[in-house]
């Protein structure tokens, strides 16, 4: 009776290192933002009732867009190594993303990847732009069937009202 009080005192003692490294392994959207911040010296303004916006761009877009996430590096000044960067987001963001696309401008002011990964039946989006000294990140979740008929609208509608992609 009188080590009773050592059950909790080992349950504290495990519980301590296992939320240190859960904590210590963030990944995803934050993860990314985090490193961007701790790598770049830099601070990112985070979008105020984001899930506001994310529950309107689900309604305005009848379920083609959901989980929105947001942040936005102002007067972002440092050089950057589009490896490195490349690199980074892709350890961050996990296993199961796939780069779908990586253009780095000649000098590396401009740099924009696009990753995905697979959702069940939707598919989530991650992009990251540079451009100058602003530096966008953006997390979606998109329904691609959806997505797919909005592109094709756009198309039509470009051809229609004489588009540069019309046939010659």
């Amino acid at each position: 009776m009188k080590y009773l009080w050592l059950i909790p005192v080992c349950f504290v003692a495990l519980l301590i290192p296992v939320a240190v490294l859960a904590g210590g392994g963030e990944g995803g959207f934050d993860g990314v933002v985090n490193a961007i911040e701790n790598r770049y010296h830099v601070h990112a303004m985070r979008i105020p009732f984001l899930g506001f916006v994310s529950f309107v761009a689900r309604q305005a877009t009848h379920g083609g867009a959901d989980n929105v996430h947001v942040a936005e590096f102002d007067h972002f000044t440092e050089s950057v190594d589009g490896e490195e960067l490349n690199r980074m987001v892709e350890k961050k963001l996990g296993a199961g993303w796939e780069r779908m696309i990586r253009e780095t401008s000649r000098h590396g002011g401009e740099q924009t990847l696009i990753f995905a990964h697979p959702e069940g039946a939707r598919m989530g989006l991650f992009v990251l732009d540079l451009d100058g000294h602003e530096l966008d990140v953006v997390q979606v979740s998109v329904d691609p069937d959806h997505l797919n008929q909005s592109i094709v609208r756009y198309e039509q509608g470009s051809n229609r009202h004489g588009g540069e992609d019309q046939p010659d």
